[in-house]
């Protein structure tokens, strides 16, 4: 674009009511029902609340928009600083009520946030209107409309549907595109319509409620779902039979006598993995690879499996009571091998990998969870039991090659999983093909019921925009296959028991995002009522549909992000995927395989291909690329591409937003993060030709959400706001780089750390040496090129370097400095008394001198920093003649924890010169501690550092301070 844009600056380049925001996400996480997320299974999906405000906040210009136009790279007056600050505060306070999760649905609200964005757009078409491209790009009747590329779970597109604008949504794979389609597109096209199945027409009254929105769509979902199920029930019924409990059974179990006689639905089947003895004298025996026989660890109601060995052979029997401490481990010896039950004798994970792809692997049925009418009930397993299982001869099982999902293991072991079929027992494989059949036949029975409830039959499918009886038919569809989905997700023999005493029952295949072996699996009875069953995954994806407003268009497509040309004019906020997190293209397969066999018909193009397109996914994954660095290489360059279709085509007045989620890991390193997919990324986005201009730090993630569940526990998204550097972007040298930084990142870190009076909240501790990248990168993208010394572009990597060097600079008292670098080698530990003296005399102190103000103990050699609970007690700031800052905020700390905010506070007050510093050095130790993993230092300096707003607070009120009283 040739002429010139006016874009009044975002809300979203100046200031965010972050702590709201990530409270509001943090607490989505822990809901279940109504949310999106429970539609059908997608890996890290945004937070709405996140989505939500971002969304907002990039279309809502800030108050300073008209001054900052008039007055570029001038320093506002004072008086219009405040002006400012107070009708953020009431933009704030909007985002604040606008992220709650009771808020989602919340029209008046919404309606709110609506007017906000129209009035914006409004002004930015009021100021453009003379522009060449006025009545194609401002149009002051009309929103510009949402894009997200890389649209996966769908949260961005809804996001925006629910705040007024026409959202897009497009993906490369065909699942994600699927989502999309129910979340956005499907709602709209038959809002406002009654159900259409007979037993609501027959109701009067059901024909009189309002059915705004999605409500007749739910209605007809949870009814087709049922008669799916009550026919299921009907063709494979004898292979899900209910148990009667007999009076041999209950022989010695009190638990059981009340049930004899009674036929019990079955809640789970759990089968142990067998692999024949390595043994050559059992070498005819299959023997369990059981991870533990604990049925139930429930106080009081403890269970258990004993193996009861039987000349050559063995059998499986429930025990109640306290197990035995051997049950514990099953068959497990340690990580990477197990005993053979028979002889004792050990096998490695490499036997087992042999004998399961020489076709060896079988399953013996272990224990038979029951629903009783006080709770669980575990009975021993009969012959008839596993002879059922057995007897099921499945039709179809998907022959797409699993290979893939198994990459990440070093070791290259597949344990005969060859195909997503081999993730199934027979008798699961029929149950899903019975299901999938049942969709179709679904199909036309809904059709002809809406044809006699009225509805007109264009004869067009919902793949061609069809909205007649056979686009409808099509359309609940749809749901009742992503119902299927959470079937195969609760049924395949990935799932395994939960016998904690929370009683969660199954745990789903994709409990993480990957696709781990397990030795010990649960199947689940799709035909009962409990964790995996058809009718309860209805019911999930019923109230998730209701929970769409349908209150705007919405389009789901499938493309490739580098090369799609949906962005043009449209605002554009996305989650790329991230570097080599997450395979989403070999974990979706999983459910591909099902959707394409019940939804082909109605989407030929989308399920065209017998698996996801994988070559074309933007993920760096070595093992289709042959080697790391290819990987790395294509990642970058697909990347940029994509990046470049953003900045060339996106609505030019508002930024692109763009998120990314750091893993801890990357954040270990002591000069800052050192993310080879972090690094990658951002040269993407550089390359592209965006200029960020703001990064936010949000705690939308929660631990398990990358592949090593618990590796991540501190994961954050940063979202970057980007907008296209300018043509005529110049290019400076290093020195004069560095120059700018250290002009640019002193504010930007006061501003983090502190905020901002109304405007701005403080930056979470944790995400300080991710969140001070933002503006460092800001002044680095501005510019078409750093040049080194030597004439070569400065890379990504060494512009990371130099900017959180900033926060490794010692700008403390020499005392200080002396300790915090002892402290980041030694912690608390003792050291030598030679390298202590080293160190002083690089930081112009002494050993001496720093163990006369109090923080150390120095004797026989050795040096040791002494820990706050062990500093003096009748201490007091104003008769202290050497007060390093270290040693006032250990102060502060043990009055903190002994008195509270207000002890605290008179500290402070008595030495108000020093309090700068003082939080400054806790937010570097709590940094430091938390990269060491020093759990117990790292919560002190947090609960420093978020009292420290209390703390000032009760430093102000403090009496002015009287020599030898204050703390005397």
């Amino acid at each position: 674009m040739t002429h010139p844009v006016k874009a009044p600056k975002k809300l979203i380049e100046v200031a965010l009511p972050l702590d709201a925001i990530n409270a509001a996400a943090a607490r989505e996480k822990s809901i279940r029902h109504g949310h999106p997320s429970t539609l059908h299974l997608w890996w890290a999906r945004r937070p709405l609340a996140a989505a939500r405000a971002v969304i907002f906040s990039q279309m809502v210009n800030d108050p300073s928009w008209k001054w900052e136009l008039e007055h570029p790279g001038e320093i506002p007056p004072g008086n219009l600083k405040g002006s400012w600050a107070a009708s953020r505060k009431r933009l704030f306070t909007l985002i604040e009520e606008l992220v709650k999760w009771e808020n989602t649905t919340n029209e008046a609200l919404l309606d709110k946030a609506r007017a906000e964005i129209r009035k914006s757009w409004r002004e930015t078409c009021e100021l453009n209107k003379d522009h060449p491209q006025a009545a194609e790009l401002f149009d002051p009747d009309k929103l510009p409309a949402f894009h997200d590329p890389f649209a996966g779970g769908g949260a961005l597109p809804l996001e925006a549907q629910r705040l007024g604008l026409e959202a897009y949504a497009s993906d490369l794979n065909p699942v994600a595109v699927l989502i999309n389609k129910a979340m956005i597109e499907i709602p709209p096209k038959f809002a406002g319509r009654p159900p259409v199945n007979p037993e609501a027409r027959s109701k009067k009254q059901l024909l009189e409620q309002d059915w705004k929105g999605a409500r007749g769509l739910a209605e007809d979902v949870r009814y087709y779902g049922q008669w799916m199920r009550d026919e299921a029930k009907k063709r494979i019924g004898h292979l899900y039979p209910p148990i009667e409990v007999t009076a041999a059974m209950a022989e010695g179990r009190a638990d059981l006598q009340p049930y004899v006689g009674q036929k019990l639905t079955v809640i789970a089947w759990l089968w142990a993995r067998t692999v024949k003895s390595p043994n050559p004298a059992f070498r005819h025996v299959d023997v369990p690879l059981a991870s533990t026989f604990i049925l139930s660890s429930k106080a009081g109601k403890e269970a258990y499996v004993e193996p009861v060995i039987e000349g050559d052979g063995y059998r499986f029997t429930v025990k109640m009571g306290k197990p035995p401490a051997e049950a514990k481990a099953g068959t497990k010896l340690t990580r990477g091998s197990f005993r053979c039950l028979m002889s004792n004798t050990p096998f490695q994970y490499a036997y087992i990998d042999d004998e399961a792809n020489a076709g060896r692997m079988g399953a013996k049925l272990m224990a038979v969870v029951l629903e009783g009418q006080r709770g669980r009930v575990y009975i021993s397993p009969t012959g008839d039991m596993e002879a059922t299982a057995c007897s099921a001869e499945p039709t179809f099982k998907p022959d797409t090659p699993s290979r893939g999902t198994w990459a990440s293991n070093a070791q290259g072991r597949i344990y005969g999983f060859k195909t997503f079929g081999d993730y199934f027992t027979p008798r699961q494989l029929v149950a899903l093909t019975t299901f999938s059949d049942l969709v179709t036949a679904a199909g036309g029975k809904i059709r002809e019921d809406a044809l006699a409830a009225g509805m007109a039959d264009d004869e067009t499918g919902i793949d061609a925009d069809g909205k007649g009886a056979r686009a409808y038919a099509e359309a609940v569809g749809v749901y009742l296959a992503f119902a299927l989905d959470k079937v195969a997700d609760r049924g395949s023999t990935l799932g395994r028991w939960d016998p904690t005493p929370t009683q969660s029952g199954i745990i789903n295949t994709f409990s993480r995002q990957a696709l781990p072996m397990t030795w010990d699996f649960a199947e689940s009875n799709p035909l009962g009522d409990a964790s995996g069953n058809y009718k309860s995954g209805i019911e999930l994806v019923a109230k998730a549909i209701l929970a769409s407003l349908a209150n705007s268009a919405g389009y789901a497509y499938q493309y490739d992000a580098s090369g799609q040309t949906v962005s043009a004019g449209k605002v554009v906020s996305t989650d790329p995927p991230y570097y080599d997190n997450i395979g989403y293209a070999d974990l979706s397969d999983f459910f591909y395989v099902w959707l394409r066999r019940a939804l082909k018909p109605f989407f030929p193009g989308l399920f065209a291909t017998l698996a996801v397109p994988k070559a074309e996914e933007l993920v760096a994954t070595p093992y289709r690329h042959g080697s790391k660095d290819k990987a790395e290489a294509f990642f970058l360059d697909g990347m940029t591409l994509a990046m470049q279709r953003l900045a060339i085509q996106a609505h030019p007045s508002t930024p692109v937003t763009i998120y990314y989620a750091f893993k801890q890991s990357e954040t270990q390193n002591a000069e800052g993060t050192s993310s080879t997919g972090w690094e990658t990324f951002l040269d993407a986005v550089i390359r592209s030709g965006f200029a960020l201009t703001g990064t936010w730090p949000m705690r939308t993630e929660l631990g398990n959400r990358m592949i090593g569940a618990g590796a991540n526990a501190l994961a954050s998204s940063i979202v970057l706001v980007c907008r296209p550097r300018p043509a005529t972007a110049k290019t400076i040298s290093r020195r004069a780089f560095l120059r700018e930084l250290n002009q640019v990142l002193p504010e930007a870190l006061d501003e983090m750390t502190r905020g901002a009076g109304d405007e701005r909240s403080p930056v979470a501790p944790v995400d300080l040496s991710q969140a001070i990248i933002g503006p460092g990168m800001a002044v680095f993208s501005k510019y078409a090129a750093v040049l080194e010394a030597d004439g070569t572009p400065m890379s990504v990597r060494t512009a990371l370097q130099l900017i959180n060097r900033f926060l490794a600079e010692d700008d403390f008292d020499h005392d200080s400095q002396f300790c915090l670098h002892w402290f980041q080698q030694y912690g608390w530990k003792e050291g030598k008394f030679g390298e202590a003296d080293t160190l002083a005399r690089a930081k112009g102190t002494s050993v001496e001198g720093v163990k006369q103000s109090g923080v150390l103990s120095a004797a026989g050699g050795i040096v040791r920093l002494l820990k706050w609970p062990e500093y003096a007690a009748d201490w007091s700031p104003e008769k202290d003649l050497r007060l390093p800052v270290w040693e006032l905020l250990h102060q502060v700390i043990r009055l903190f924890k002994a008195d509270g905010e207000r002890a605290a506070g008179l500290i402070i007050a008595a030495v108000p010169g020093k309090a700068e510093a003082t939080r400054q050095l806790a937010y570097r130790l709590y940094t430091l501690c938390e990269r060491a993993g020093w759990a117990e230092d790292a919560r002190a300096y947090n609960e420093i550092i978020t009292s420290w707003s209390a703390i000032e607070a009760a430093a102000a009120k403090a009496p002015a301070p009287v020599q030898g009283s204050l703390f005397g």
